[in-house]
C-alpha cells in the first residue's frame, strides 16, 4: 500500500504547464501572464487636469483669500480630448475638464470650489501650490517600465495597465483542459427520471465544477457504457484535447476490471491502493501518446470529490503556475470526537467556526455517519486531516484542517 504523500508525489511529477497562447485582453482575466509587459509610452501621455477647474500659473494666485480674491481673466476652455494647443499667458486662466491637456505654462488646476465659477473673469478665493490637481506626463508609468510582470495573475488592475499601455492582446498560460468521463450502464442524465436499477450521473457534473473552481477549462463528453470498447473509444476521442482526464466509474469487481482493461490498453495505469480513508481504491496513470495524466475514481461522488481535492486540485494549480498548490492549513479544536482507520490518513468533512472570546478556530465534524453521503457536502468549509497513527481524536483535541473557502 502506498502513502498519500507518495501518491501525490507521483501525481505532481506529471504536471505540465500548457504552452502559452496569445489572447485578447477580454479573455485574459484570471490567467497567468506568460511575458513581461514593458510599456513603450508614458502614462499619462501628457500633462492633464485631474479635476474640473481652471488651469493657472500658481504664482498668479499667491495670497488669494475669501477677503481678497485674486481676479484674473478666463481666456478659453479645454475639454477632455481636445487637440488644440493653447498657451497660457501670465495672469490668465483657462477652464479645463478632468482629463483635458494643460495649456503651456500652466502648472496647477484650481478646483471649482475655490472660485466663483466665472466664465469671462474669475475670482479665486484660495490659491493652490504648483502641481496641484495635475497629472504629470509619465508620473504613473515611464517608457521602459514593467507594466505587468511575468507570472502575475491578470486581474482587473492588470487589465487596466495593459489597456493603458496600448496592449489589446497578451501572452498567457491557458487554463489546463480537464475532461470528465462517467462510465456505467446504470447511469442516466440528471434531467431524466431514473428507472429500476438506474442512478443519475452525479460524479461528472460535480467533478467538472470542482475542476472549474480550481481554474481549469472542463469538458463532459457524456455518459459511457461500461463496455471496454466504448470506454477506449471515449478516451481516444478526448486524449488529444485534454491535459488531465478523470474517469469516474467502477474501480473494483468485474465492472472495474473491464474499465481498467480499456484504460490500461492506452498506457500505464497503476492501481496500487493508497493508505487513505475514504478513497484508498483508485487508479492513476499516463495514457495516450502524450502521456496525459489520467485518474480512475470510484462512482461515489463524495469520495470522488475528496480524491479530486487531495490529488487533482494540486496538479491543476501547478499547471496554472501556482507556487503553492495546496490549501491553507489551520489548527482547530474539535467540538465532537472523530475516529479514523489505523494506518491510513483520514479525511473528515467539517464546519470551521471562530470562537468569539479567544479567536481560536473550532471545527465541527459533519457527515460522520457515512463517507458516501452527499447531504452534508454543502455545509463543509473545511477538511479535517487525521494522521496515519491516529485512530481517535477527542473533544477539544487540536487537529489540522484544510480550509475550503466557498467559491467566489
Amino acid at each position: 500500500m502506498r502513502t498519500v504523500d507518495e501518491q501525490l508525489q507521483r501525481v505532481l511529477a506529471t504536471a505540465v504547464r500548457p504552452a502559452p497562447v496569445r489572447v485578447a485582453l477580454s479573455d485574459a482575466h484570471g490567467l497567468r501572464c506568460a511575458e513581461e509587459v514593458v510599456s513603450s509610452r508614458p502614462l499619462p501621455g501628457f500633462d492633464q487636469a485631474a479635476i474640473d477647474g481652471y488651469a493657472v500659473r500658481s504664482v498668479d494666485l499667491a495670497g488669494a483669500s475669501p477677503d481678497e480674491p485674486a481676479a484674473i481673466p478666463v481666456v478659453g476652455e479645454i475639454p477632455a480630448g481636445s487637440r488644440q494647443p493653447l498657451r497660457l499667458q501670465p495672469g490668465q486662466a483657462v477652464r479645463v475638464s478632468a482629463g483635458a491637456p494643460l495649456p503651456t505654462l500652466a502648472d496647477a488646476v484650481v478646483p471649482m470650489a475655490n472660485t466663483d465659477a466665472g466664465t469671462a473673469r474669475l475670482n479665486v478665493h484660495q490659491g493652490v501650490p504648483s502641481a496641484a490637481f495635475v497629472r504629470r506626463i509619465g508620473e504613473d508609468v515611464q517608457p521602459g517600465d514593467v507594466a505587468v510582470r511575468r507570472d502575475a495573475v491578470i486581474g482587473a488592475a492588470q487589465v487596466a495597465m495593459l489597456a493603458a499601455t496600448g496592449r489589446d492582446k497578451v501572452l498567457v498560460h491557458p487554463k489546463p483542459r480537464v475532461s470528465v468521463i462517467s462510465v456505467g450502464d446504470e447511469l442516466v442524465d440528471p434531467a431524466r427520471t431514473p428507472g429500476a436499477g438506474q442512478v443519475p450521473d452525479v460524479c461528472s457534473p460535480a467533478l467538472a465544477a470542482a475542476a472549474r473552481e480550481a481554474g481549469a477549462e472542463t469538458t463532459r463528453p457524456g455518459l459511457v457504457r461500461g463496455d471496454a470498447r466504448d470506454v477506449s473509444a471515449a478516451m481516444q476521442d478526448r486524449l488529444p484535447f485534454s491535459d488531465v482526464i478523470i474517469v469516474c466509474g467502477a474501480v473494483g469487481g468485474a465492472a472495474g476490471a473491464e474499465v481498467q482493461s480499456a484504460l490500461a490498453g492506452l498506457g500505464e495505469l497503476d492501481t496500487t491502493r493508497v493508505a487513505m480513508h475514504p478513497g484508498s481504491t483508485h487508479a492513476f496513470g499516463r495514457l495516450g501518446p502524450d502521456g496525459v495524466p489520467t485518474f480512475l475514481f470510484p462512482s461515489y461522488p463524495a469520495t470522488a470529490l475528496l480524491l479530486f481535492e487531495v490529488l487533482v486540485r494540486p496538479l491543476l494549480r501547478i499547471a496554472l503556475g501556482r507556487s503553492d498548490p495546496h490549501r491553507r492549513m489551520l489548527s482547530a479544536r474539535l467540538t465532537s470526537p472523530v475516529v479514523s482507520q489505523p494506518g491510513r490518513r483520514g479525511y473528515v468533512r467539517g464546519r470551521l467556526l471562530r470562537e468569539q472570546a479567544t479567536g481560536d478556530y473550532l471545527v465541527q465534524p459533519i457527515g460522520t455517519s457515512g463517507t458516501h453521503l452527499l447531504s452534508s457536502l454543502g455545509e463543509a468549509n473545511g477538511l479535517i486531516v487525521l494522521p496515519e497513527d491516529l485512530t481517535e481524536a477527542t473533544v477539544d483535541e487540536i487537529v489540522t484542517v484544510a480550509f475550503l473557502p466557498a467559491p467566489a
